[in-house]
């Protein structure tokens, strides 16, 4: 964006914060893939509740569909979709990520995961072998980007991880979001679209979390991936809803995460199997403010008010951290899907700690 676009909405800003007696100075920011940060140094008689009561005249006084004020380590900023917004894509995070040695390392330990980009630029992972992380819930309403982040995670981990260290089990209702991964070498089997079907499945990996669990085995590591809870657990009952809370609660100890995605985050859809189940959250735009407390385990955050397509919160270890999330187009997820199949065949012949950022 042009300098003095950025200029006339920092005047546009304080102009509207003078009007309602809440005086504000911006005195910088900073811009995002998908956002526009403008720092904030408030009156010293002005009142935060006052500042985030005016996000509305913000965003109409600048011309856009919402604005967000956020705090960050003693950092009042207000927060904008860019009109030039960009994309992030997960073969240039690869290219990206693969020149940093700590990076790859880090990419090749079982359930660890690209989500994309934070607001600083800075490449975003996710170790679910953290004892700190385990289980992610994704939550997001159609539009949100849900469903690509969750195949940019599957993408990610079968690029960097082998099948003999990581192994996929996949639900999927609709059988739409994770359809392409049906060849995967890393599935544990194949993907699980019927509720009676999903039932002896559950029945098996909570078996089998019970023998790793008694024999003190943790790998390989198996992720399981719901893409569409409340589904799930509509169709499948109280029986679904059993085996999953015991999965969640002792799969950790046992090398067994979970990935569960939810449309639809609210207490009436998904019950009680939210509520500190799920270390991790991450939200994208939800419908109203009460989604986005169910969702982010926390109050105000704002998650009603994102921009959609990839644009997140991640909530973890006390810190909530927006990020653009990377994508990865069906042709790409198809290659890598036949390169990793001709590898473990050929093998087969042949014979916050949870959250990982690298500084630029």
């Amino acid at each position: 964006m042009e300098r003095k676009i950025l200029n006339f909405q920092a005047d546009k800003i304080e102009m509207v914060f003078a009007a309602h007696k809440a005086p504000v100075r911006v005195w910088g920011g900073r811009m995002t893939a998908r956002t526009v940060q403008f720092h904030i140094s408030p009156a010293t008689n002005t009142k935060l509740a006052k500042i985030e009561s005016l996000t509305d005249e913000i965003a109409l006084a600048l011309g856009v569909s919402n604005a967000r004020v956020t705090r960050n380590q003693g950092t009042l900023s207000v927060e904008i979709e860019r009109a030039d917004s960009k994309q992030v894509w997960l073969t240039d995070l690869k290219t990206r990520l693969g020149a940093d040695e700590a990076l790859r390392h880090a990419l090749a330990q079982p359930g660890t995961t690209i989500l994309g980009l934070d607001a600083e630029g800075v490449p975003l992972l996710l170790r679910l072998a953290s004892p700190d992380v385990a289980h992610c819930l994704i939550a997001g309403t159609t539009g949100s980007g849900k469903t690509e982040l969750t195949r940019t995670m599957l993408a990610s981990m079968v690029l960097h991880q082998k099948p003999r260290d990581l192994q996929l089990a996949l639900f999927d209702p609709k059988y739409h979001g994770l359809a392409l991964f049906a060849e995967m070498p890393h599935l544990l089997f194949n993907i699980i679209d019927n509720p009676d079907e999903m039932q002896v499945r559950l029945a098996y990996l909570v078996a089998e979390m019970e023998r790793r669990d008694r024999d003190q085995i943790t790998r390989p590591r198996i992720i399981v991936v719901i893409d569409e809870l409340a589904d799930a657990l509509q169709t499948g009952g109280a029986a679904v809803e059993g085996l999953l809370t015991r999965l969640i609660q002792r799969g950790r100890g046992a090398g067994i995460s979970l990935i569960a995605c939810t449309q639809k985050p609210t207490v009436r859809a998904v019950g009680s199997l939210m509520k500190a189940n799920f270390p991790v959250r991450i939200v994208g735009r939800v419908a109203s403010a009460e989604d986005a407390r169910v969702a982010a385990g926390i109050s105000g955050s704002g998650a009603e008010k994102l921009a959609g397509r990839g644009d997140f919160l991640l909530i973890a270890g006390g810190q909530t951290i927006r990020f653009q999330a990377a994508q990865v187009r069906a042709p790409e997820i198809e290659q890598l899907i036949r390169a990793r199949a001709g590898a473990n065949a050929s093998a087969i012949q042949g014979g916050w700690s949870g959250i990982l950022r690298r500084i630029k």
